[in-house]
């Protein structure tokens, strides 16, 4: 290849090829690699913007020539002529809860993959931020936005269906006109109350999220399910609001831990939660599992350094994110290549076997355990091959919209 020869010889403008000078250097264009690689200027494009398939052999070598000839690809100007930028905006409070970081990651996994590029707002769970960042967004042109929304996203959903936006709610249920993904939350919540059920406990506290979240609504109706089916009265003073902040938390447990009948097992809605659940045992000096026994729904990767282990509902957090991108892409980015997954049965997941056991005043320590180990603890109704979210899209279609999408939770032998 003589690419960047050919480039030093020439001097000013071929018509159709772009500016040739910049800061007084020849710039290398997109018939310079063609003519390197010995292909047209359509193919260097289809390899450069992945439009269409091209031959291994032809796409290696127009990019040894893109190397050779140190061509760089301008997105701006391409974005100019398909009004497309091949960027995604993610509006997740990723800083106020940090649960959101692996689902960020797994968006921005997921797009770096494809070619797009992300714009990152948090919205700071507040409805008027929330707005504000998301049409921010739009405003400088993303081709899509995945979105967790708050309690109240009533004028941003608004504004995005007004001005038809591709858009994804992750996490958490917002609308059953866009697309949505999220893991179960009622079900698995209802076997954590089981769970403690069949060890005694029928004093049962639960530290809910934020009041209006769907997934505060869900894991709540999940609390009240699993005391239903257990015969269990619904004691409202077991019942606190922890706001899915750590203070907040720490203030429910304590009131729970006050009352003159406190509660022997706790169940917190989130990992902030669990931390302030954990803060508010402390100051009332319990301890877990001997004076209270505590379960978690969120796991996150330090619960392990606890003794005893904490025991956790783990979601899948990056699949919830590459979920997000993909249902997007199956919308209107650029190139979709994925069908609509609406209609796919829901997915199932392994479990993940991590914690400890224990009734009023006992534990016992379990080590990993996979689905062959007849020792391994499960979750009374869950098979060792597999945890259901929803087991058939009726029932994922429950309070969604067509193509939500529900992903499989992992669970962990219990505390």
């Amino acid at each position: 290849m003589r690419c960047r020869e050919d480039v030093g010889r020439r001097s000013g403008r071929i018509p159709g090829e772009g500016v040739e000078r910049e800061g007084g250097k020849n710039v290398v264009t997109m018939v310079d690699v063609a003519r390197a690689a010995g292909v047209s200027v359509a193919t260097v494009s289809h390899v450069l913007n992945e439009t269409r398939a091209v031959r291994p052999a032809t796409r290696d070598a127009v990019r040894e020539a893109i190397d050779e000839c140190g061509y760089i690809h301008n997105t701006l100007a391409r974005s100019l002529v398909t009004s497309r930028t091949r960027s995604i905006g993610v509006a997740i409070s990723v800083i106020s809860n940090p649960y959101f970081t692996e689902i960020l990651q797994g968006i921005e996994q997921e797009a770096v993959e494809h070619g797009y590029t992300l714009l990152f707002a948090d919205p700071r769970d507040e409805p008027g931020h929330e707005f504000d960042v998301v049409s921010s967004l739009h405003q400088r042109r993303v081709d899509g936005v995945v979105v967790a929304a708050s309690a109240e996203p009533d004028r941003t959903v608004r504004y995005l269906s007004e001005h038809g936006v591709p858009t994804v709610f992750a996490d958490r249920l917002v609308s059953e006109h866009h697309d949505q993904v999220c893991a179960e939350n009622t079900e698995p919540t209802a076997r954590l109350v089981d769970h403690f059920a069949a060890a005694g406990h029928d004093r049962i506290g639960f530290v809910a999220g934020i009041e209006g979240l769907s997934t505060t609504t869900e894991r709540l109706a999940g609390y009240r399910e699993g005391l239903r089916r257990n015969g269990i009265d619904e004691v409202p003073q077991l019942c606190g609001w922890g706001g899915s902040a750590v203070e907040t938390a720490r203030a429910a447990a304590e009131s729970m831990l006050d009352l003159a009948q406190p509660p022997t097992a706790i169940i917190t809605g989130n990992n902030a939660m669990t931390i302030g659940t954990m803060r508010g045992m402390r100051e009332r000096g319990r301890r877990i599992p001997e004076d209270v026994a505590l379960a978690v729904f969120d796991d996150f990767p330090w619960a392990d350094l606890f003794a005893p282990r904490l025991s956790a509902i783990a979601q899948p957090s990056r699949e919830i994110g590459a979920e997000a991108v993909r249902l997007l892409r199956g919308q209107a980015l650029p190139n979709a290549d994925v069908a609509a997954l609406g209609d796919r049965t829901p997915e199932r997941r392994t479990p993940l076997s991590r914690g400890s056991r224990g009734s009023r005043g006992s534990r016992r320590t379990a080590s990993p355990k996979g689905p062959d180990d007849e020792s391994a603890d499960w979750l009374p109704g869950v098979s060792p091959e597999g945890s259901p979210m929803a087991s058939s899209p009726s029932d994922a279609a429950r309070a969604v919209g067509v193509k939500s999408k529900f992903i499989g939770f992992a669970e962990g032998s219990l505390m």
